[in-house]
C-alpha cells in the first residue's frame, strides 16, 4: 500500500497566508493549480509572441508540484521565509527532506518518475516561469482580497507587481496589460 496519492491531495487542507487575515481562504491545492494553469498560458504566450520554444505541459507539471513539500512543512510566511538568511537556508533544506518524504511513500518504480518532478532544476527559462506564475497567482489573490473590501493585502499587490514588473519578461508584461484587469471585473462584466 502507498500513502503518496493521499498525501498529495492533502494540498487542500493547506492554508495560504497565514499571517494575513483573509476574506476566503485559499488552499495549496487551489493555488498549485492556479500557477500550472499560469505558468502553461506563459510559456504560450512567449512561444507564439516572443519566439520563445519552451515546453507548457512540463511547466504545467512542475506547477503543480512546486509547493507539494508544504504538505508536510506547511506554508511558511513570506516574511518569515525570506527575512533572515538563516531561516531561508534551513527552510530550503527542510523542503528537500519533505519532498523526499513525499517521493519515499511511492512504490520504487515509481519513485524516480516524480522525483524528475519535485527535484528538476528546470530550465532557467521554465524555472522563470513557473516563479512568475507563481507571483502572479499571489497577485490575483491580493486583487481578489481588495475586491472584497479587505486593504491588508494592498501592500502584498504592490510588491508582487513590482517583482513581476522586475522580472523583465514580456509575456507577464503582456498578461499583466491583457489579462490581469479583468479580475477586477464583476462576473456580469466579464466579456
Amino acid at each position: 500500500m502507498s500513502s503518496f496519492f493521499s498525501m498529495i491531495l492533502r494540498m487542500r487542507y493547506i492554508n495560504r497566508w497565514g499571517l494575513m487575515r483573509n476574506t476566503r481562504n485559499e488552499s495549496l491545492s487551489e493555488h498549485s493549480l492556479d500557477v500550472a494553469v499560469l505558468a502553461h498560458a506563459l510559456c504560450i504566450l512567449r512561444n507564439k509572441h516572443y519566439g520563445g520554444t519552451l515546453n507548457p505541459e512540463k511547466a504545467a507539471v512542475l506547477a503543480l508540484f512546486h509547493d507539494a513539500s508544504e504538505i508536510i512543512t506547511g506554508d511558511l510566511p513570506t516574511p518569515v521565509k525570506y527575512n533572515n538568511p538563516q531561516i531561508n537556508t534551513a527552510y530550503k533544506e527542510l523542503e528537500g527532506v519533505a519532498k523526499d518524504n513525499l517521493i519515499s511513500l511511492l512504490p520504487e518504480d515509481l519513485r524516480d518518475e516524480y522525483a524528475a518532478v519535485f527535484h528538476e532544476e528546470a530550465a532557467p527559462e521554465l524555472a522563470q516561469v513557473i516563479k512568475a506564475a507563481d507571483k502572479l497567482s499571489a497577485l490575483i489573490k491580493c486583487l481578489e482580497e481588495e475586491k472584497a473590501g479587505n486593504t491588508e493585502f494592498s501592500k502584498a499587490k504592490a510588491a508582487q507587481l513590482d517583482a513581476l514588473r522586475r522580472m523583465g519578461l514580456p509575456e507577464v508584461d503582456e498578461f499583466l496589460r491583457e489579462y490581469i484587469p479583468s479580475f477586477e471585473l464583476t462576473l456580469d462584466e466579464q466579456k
